[in-house]
């Protein structure tokens, strides 16, 4: 819970810029990786110096921040962990979240006042495990993903003081909790370090071994199948259970992910949790919440297991690309309210005359036609093609320092 008692919203980081429009967007916490032993090498992940003003930049705000130290260590990784902790310990991380038993009894008894939360990649699937840990000295439970409501609800009441931790948002891995081999065999890229090439969402048929060439459908059609290939969770609408059933902490996946991903999902689910806390007893979702949602890249939506084991239907047979109907044309660096225009730093093209939507924290997005457009000098431009381009934009309303800018695209650009 954050200390204002509602579930806290927490929100992925995978650099700096995206750590700070999480804050400013809604997030009650963080979590990022540092550039060693997180389960996200893909990402950008923070040097030590990210690290230190991404914390400065939470705590100044009243928000906290969460390092994913989630490997499982082989012997060659002992001292390096150790070493690296001696690094970090006086930065203020607020919680390691960690999925190795040696790990966790390293960082205790490196930063005795540390705050350690048990990693989802630990398959934490019953009470009685989470009291194992609850004695060990974990403070919060990072939840499998294969628990139901029902399932999360006991083990909180079995486990007065502890927290739980549930995934809410975005993609769901095919294997148990993420312990999976697929890309160590077909890639060599150990996906438990950190290196996963992502093969389940990859386009599969069969075919027999000596008939080299010759490739069958899986399923009925000609075209393959992705017979791995999750939709992606979302919860949006089911705040009012998430709460009912004790989570302490709604988390969002997404660390690889854009900043406009960010800003979107983080804006969207602090509305509905405040929703939901305004009048719990009459919540109704909001149906602007996800359709502000599916304007981020996602693929269809399912609940995963809070409601029952996942079927068929839970499942994308037919492709493993993402839905992107919007296009994140801008960021908005600073506004003059007293001639209406904005300092924007371009991000996808963008001309005179496009209809665009531009939204902010805590504010609904509103429409408006893109009607003057000056490049750094203030000289009238009729389209911002180069990426990170500086321009400045007639505004119809107010837009401050960190709005986005987005457009619909086209048939011919999805």
């Amino acid at each position: 819970m954050n200390k204002t008692g509602k579930m806290e919203l927490l929100a992925p980081a995978g650099d700096l810029e995206k750590l700070k429009t999480a804050v400013d967007y809604g997030a009650d916490a963080v979590y990022f990786g540092g550039e060693m032993f997180s389960l996200r090498a893909g990402a950008g992940n923070f040097s030590e110096a990210d690290m230190r003003e991404g914390v400065a930049y939470a705590h100044e705000r009243g928000r906290k921040c969460h390092l994913t130290l989630n490997i499982f260590p082989h012997n060659e990784d002992v001292e390096p962990i150790e070493k690296y902790l001696e690094r970090i310990a006086d930065i203020g991380i607020d919680a390691f979240i960690v999925s190795d038993p040696g790990t966790i009894r390293t960082v205790l008894d490196m930063i005795p006042d540390a705050e350690v939360h048990l990693s989802t990649q630990a398959n934490m699937t019953n009470w009685k495990t989470g009291k194992f840990w609850q004695d060990v000295g974990v403070k919060r439970l990072v939840l499998a993903r294969e628990l139901t409501l029902k399932e999360i609800r006991e083990i909180n009441d079995r486990l007065p003081g502890m927290e739980t931790e549930s995934f809410v948002h975005g993609a769901m891995c095919i294997s148990y909790s993420g312990r999976c081999l697929l890309s160590n065999f077909m890639t060599e890229r150990d996906a438990n370090r950190g290196m996963c090439a992502h093969p389940c969402r990859w386009k599969y048929r069969l075919v027999e071994e000596k008939r080299p060439g010759e490739y069958y459908p899986v399923e009925e059609d000609g075209r393959g199948t992705y017979i791995l290939n999750s939709r992606d969770l979302c919860m949006i609408d089911h705040i009012d259970d998430l709460a009912k059933a004790g989570v302490s902490s709604l988390k969002i996946e997404g660390r690889m992910k854009s900043m406009f991903y960010v800003a979107t999902t983080v804006g969207a689910y602090r509305k509905a949790i405040d929703q939901y806390y305004s009048d719990p007893e009459n919540f109704i979702p909001d149906p602007a919440c996800m359709t502000e949602i599916r304007k981020a890249s996602h693929r269809e939506f399912t609940t995963g297991f809070y409601y029952d084991k996942p079927t068929n239907k839970d499942q994308n047979y037919q492709t493993s690309d993402y839905t992107r109907e919007y296009s994140f044309i801008g960021k908005v660096l600073e506004y003059d309210k007293e001639t209406d225009m904005a300092t924007v730093e371009q991000r996808n093209k963008m001309s005179v005359g496009d209809i665009i939507e531009v939204f902010g924290p805590g504010t609904d997005f509103f429409t408006q036609k893109l009607s003057v457009m000056l490049d750094e000098d203030g000289v009238p431009i009729e389209s911002a093609p180069h990426p990170q381009q500086i321009v400045k934009i007639k505004m119809d309303r107010p837009a401050g320092h960190g709005f986005i800018l987005r457009k619909r695209k086209t048939d011919t650009e999805k």
